[in-house]
């Protein structure tokens, strides 16, 4: 019996990474998912579907991104070759764009009138609003507080493509309390919004169709990097919040000889909310309708957490990164703010490129692990561009203490 290639396999029907994924929700938005679900699965293999979205990304988004040898940086840390998949260069500016424009062209398809999600760095929030302006549909995006004060300049990017910004005062005023304000206002209008959600979280079948637009990446990646050297890279490298990025790059190599390295936030310690590593102190748990490691405090709830890149501050992480990293395929990396913050710097002073904080944890993992594999490759995710981050590292990690 042929056994099915791993995408194929999984999610099973139900939505399941072997024990984590699912679809845990109120009966009414239970239906709702599951009309998504068949309408994904009709069209994603489309001819008219496909070639739309193919149109899309080459005359749109600008793909395919290129994969920079990142010279200077490697010789600087002394060891192995670091290359970088440059989805900075992505329209919007980092990798968002690939699932928001698929979602947004199911959403039509569906005939959805208007589409609702959550951000936290700001980048999925711009992304959706690029998407929802590009089909002529409404758009409402929930963010914390905290998040819209540091990560301004996306903040007026959304309401320059005519998103309406819903400000999160509720809790840490971050992105899980965005999910949850976001969650609560499509519950209000299912029958003719869409939640677009931002990564491979939430209940199927949005793992499996965020992951599917990601996958691109990885595809990218694969055939770019076979003909830039000859064989495929050693490691692969990207920063996991949610983790939309990392399986994107993922995807490609999961059945291929190849190490994954999934890097965590670290932030400023190891206590409950002094960090967001849901995949290293995390317990199996279910948050936002499906089953994940969450971060959860004495009472059993989901627990604060704390990154310096608001992308990465989430108590749980994507199924399908729990369901690898259960089997021994995804391997765990981490950095914590002060080595992202060196690496932020490290890039722009060394390649001219300044990265996201969220792109800077990878960078930071991927410098460490050059040291240990000093005649190995290494294939980062630079999933997005730090235009975003400027303001608020330069007041708070001024260049003269840390480049």
């Amino acid at each position: 019996m042929q056994v099915k290639p791993y995408l194929r396999q999984f999610p099973d029907s139900e939505g399941y990474f072997g024990k984590f994924g699912g679809a845990y929700l109120p009966p009414e938005l239970a239906s709702e998912c599951k009309l998504i679900e068949e309408a994904y699965l009709k069209i994603a293999n489309s001819h008219d579907f496909i070639m739309k979205l193919r149109d899309i990304r080459k005359h749109f988004q600008g793909r395919p991104t290129p994969i920079y040898y990142a010279k200077r940086l490697s010789e600087s840390v002394g060891g192995a070759r670091i290359y970088l998949k440059r989805e900075d260069l992505n329209h919007t500016g980092a990798h968002k764009l690939n699932h928001c424009m698929g979602e947004a062209l199911l959403a039509s398809y569906m005939g959805k009138k208007k589409l609702i999600a959550e951000t936290g760095a700001g980048q999925h929030g711009v992304a959706l609003a690029t998407a929802a302006a590009y089909f002529g549909l409404e758009c409402e995006i929930h963010m914390g507080e905290v998040d819209i004060k540091k990560e301004h300049p996306n903040v007026i990017r959304m309401k320059m493509l005519g998103a309406n910004v819903i400000a999160v005062s509720a809790g840490q005023k971050t992105l899980k309390e965005a999910v949850d304000s976001a969650f609560d206002a499509y519950l209000k209008d299912p029958k003719t919004s869409f939640y677009a959600i931002g990564s491979v979280v939430g209940p199927h079948p949005f793992p499996m169709m965020v992951r599917d637009f990601q996958s691109v990446v990885g595809f990218e990646a694969k055939e770019q990097f076979v003909q830039m050297t000859g064989i495929l890279p050693d490691n692969l490298v990207a920063c996991v919040g949610g983790g939309s990025n990392a399986m994107g790059l993922f995807s490609a190599f999961i059945e291929e000889p190849c190490e994954l390295y999934a890097v965590e936030p670290l932030g400023r310690g190891t206590k409950l909310g002094e960090h967001a590593a849901s995949l290293k102190y995390g317990v199996e748990g279910i948050i936002h309708g499906f089953n994940s490691m969450v971060l959860v405090d004495e009472a059993g709830e989901p627990s604060k957490v704390y990154s310096v890149a608001s992308g990465l501050d989430y108590p749980s992480v994507g199924p399908e990164h729990a369901h690898l990293h259960s089997r021994g395929r995804l391997r765990l990396g981490g950095a914590d703010d002060d080595e992202a913050i060196r690496a932020f710097y490290k890039l722009c002073r060394f390649e001219g490129i300044i990265p996201a904080l969220e792109s800077a944890h990878a960078v930071a993992f991927a410098m460490k692990l050059a040291k240990e594999k000093p005649y190995e490759s290494i294939l980062v995710n630079l999933s997005g561009r730090g235009d975003k981050d400027i303001d608020f590292i330069y007041e708070n990690y001024p260049p003269e203490k840390f480049a």
